[in-house]
């Protein structure tokens, strides 16, 4: 009866262990028991079939098996220590090589504790995440990617919570803020880009239909506000990020447009200089057909006029009428010549020249000083030595006429100022030419080089002289404009290219 009673006991036990060891096989990641010397005990049949049955392992150090080595481990990655300091679970990932490929393996050491809590057994779990850490590679590329992409942008990119807290923010964006992001996150939100009240009219318009589709803003101009309180102009494309339709962030591209509007400025500039150009241009031919037309008549009506004149006796009332003849034919000569100098006919004769000499020049060259009256002629000339390359008889032309038309605007007492500078860097030379007169109206302003336009009173200007010094600059390679007008006086700006390297 003793010996039944102790075979069932027997036989109990051996279910029990032949259940233990059914669990164990049936785990599906290879596993292995250690005891606390580090002696591989026992393997299961997810280990043996992985790793080609490694039944002769049992009873090896598991330094022997994973590192072929002799000796325990000194790396200071093995979990091991900690495992037997901590009592708890701990991994470590492995890199090798298998056939010339990369492989990667998760090894998750767990102890078994005995009655005393003192490790008894160690069990030891490989897993294969080649897989997930090539899926991770591949991430972490893609996002190095995403991220040079972001942050190489010329355009500035942010992405901020629903609360305005920043997310994101590239280089362009620091820029043109004027924050770093870190400065940016600690002390403000995204509202603080804009003038109170934008950015919630920006959030209304991303939730409605209307502005590109709900979630989407495409191109809206707006005024953002810098680190220095400057407004610079701006414009915005954003878009609401959702998750399962919730609303969980937002996203900004910004654009600054003060390049784009001075370009469009400049380009809106020399449209006008073009139109203008070609205007007088054909103003020019016009005028020169014009002028040689009239030239020959009047030639013939002032030469008879002269001749019935000397025959005739000066207490005669015809004598009085044949003066005046003679002065109209004289005012219309002068304004046809006018026209001829306004056509330019002839290819100018260009040189290297001082621009001080051609003020100098100029100057000298006005013969009536009664013009001037009680102005004072101030000459503020350069030491530095500006040659331009320019036709220089041309360019008395525009001094003498620039200066007659001050002295005009004076009316009486005052000053006529004339300057000159360059600036090195830019390779340009420049003449100012200010005086102390009445100055130049709003509504003229833009008109005055045109062609036939005078203040002047009916019969005491053709309207040529400025449209004429116009085409003279711009065939000199040069540019003129009105830097400065009001009822103090006027200055005029001429720049040529200067020449250092003759």
């Amino acid at each position: 009866m003793k010996m039944e009673n102790k075979r069932k006991i027997t036989d109990k036990k051996t279910k029990k262990i032949d259940w233990r060891q059914m669990l164990f096989d049936s785990l599906s990641f290879p596993t292995l028991i250690m005891d606390k010397d580090k002696n591989i005990i026992a393997v299961n049949k997810s280990f043996i079939e992985k790793f080609d049955n490694k039944k002769d392992l049992i009873g090896k150090k598991c330094y022997e098996y994973f590192f072929n080595s002799n000796y325990m481990c000194e790396n200071k990655t093995c979990p091991l220590p900690r495992l037997f300091s901590d009592k708890d679970e701990q991994s470590m990932t492995i890199e090798y090589i298998s056939k010339g490929v990369p492989k990667w393996e998760d090894r998750v050491y767990t102890p078994t504790l005995d009655e005393n809590g003192e490790i008894a057994y160690i069990r030891v779990s490989i897993r294969d995440i080649t897989q997930v850490k090539i899926l991770e590679k591949e991430l972490k590329e893609i996002k190095n990617l995403m991220e040079k992409i972001i942050q190489s942008s010329v355009v500035g990119i942010v992405a901020a919570n629903l609360k305005g807290e920043l997310l994101l923010m590239n280089r362009a964006s620091e820029n043109l803020f004027g924050y770093s992001f870190e400065e940016f996150k600690k002390r403000f939100t995204v509202k603080d880009f804009y003038h109170p009240g934008v950015a919630k009219e920006i959030m209304k318009k991303l939730r409605s239909e209307d502005y590109g589709g709900k979630g989407k803003l495409t191109n809206t101009k707006v005024d953002i506000v810098n680190s220095k309180g400057e407004i610079i102009p701006g414009e915005i494309v954003a878009s609401i990020i959702y998750e399962n339709d919730e609303e969980i962030a937002t996203m900004g591209i910004y654009t600054d447009l003060r390049d784009k509007i001075a370009v469009g400025k400049k380009l809106k500039k020399t449209q006008k200089q073009l139109a203008q150009s070609e205007k007088m241009a054909s103003i020019g031919q016009l005028a020169a057909g014009v002028a040689h037309e009239i030239n020959n008549p009047l030639t013939g009506i002032l030469f008879n006029a002269n001749m019935l004149l000397e025959n005739k006796d000066k207490n005669t009332p015809i004598t009085e009428e044949l003066e005046n003849i003679i002065e109209d034919v004289n005012r219309c000569k002068d304004i046809v010549k006018d026209l001829l100098v306004y056509s330019r006919q002839s290819n100018p004769s260009k040189k290297y020249i001082h621009l001080n000499t051609i003020v100098e020049q100029s100057l000298s060259l006005i013969h009536d000083q009664k013009l001037f009256g009680n102005i004072i002629i101030t000459k503020i000339l350069s030491d530095e030595m500006m040659l331009i390359k320019a036709d220089e008889n041309q360019l008395y032309q525009v001094i003498i006429n620039l200066v007659i038309n001050a002295a005009d605007a004076i009316k009486g007492d005052g000053t006529l100022t004339l300057s000159t500078y360059c600036e090195i860097e830019a390779q340009k030379a420049y003449v100012e030419i200010s005086d102390t007169g009445c100055g130049i109206s709003k509504k003229d302003l833009p008109k005055i080089f045109d062609p036939f336009f005078t203040t002047k009173e009916l019969g005491k200007g053709t309207g040529l002289g400025l449209s004429t010094v116009y085409g003279i600059i711009k065939e000199n390679e040069g540019h003129i404009s009105v830097k400065e007008t009001n009822t103090k006086g006027t200055t005029f700006l001429i720049e040529f290219p200067l020449h250092s390297d003759v």
